[in-house]
């Protein structure tokens, strides 16, 4: 049995965080994130329950922050090769 990659995220070449996933678990929760967002505009459109609206956003997009913190290589300042 084939073993994917150690890391779903790896980390950017120059600055703090993660790059384009590298893997089809990274895309799955990428693609999933970007599918998310834009139906909280429909959930929650924005000119009528802002609040939910922002609480909603902030939760997907910590949920992504989390999954690339256990998923990613571990984060830290570059500077290039």
């Amino acid at each position: 049995m084939r073993q994917g990659p150690a890391y779903w995220f790896p980390s950017k070449r120059y600055g703090w965080g993660w790059g384009l996933p590298t893997c089809w678990q990274g895309w799955t929760v990428f693609g999933v994130y970007l599918a998310l967002v834009p139906l909280g505009f429909l959930i929650f459109p924005p000119h009528e329950r802002f609040v939910e609206f922002m609480v909603f956003t902030h939760a997907v997009t910590l949920l992504l922050i989390f999954i690339c913190w256990l998923k990613g290589e571990p984060p830290r300042w570059r500077w290039g090769d």
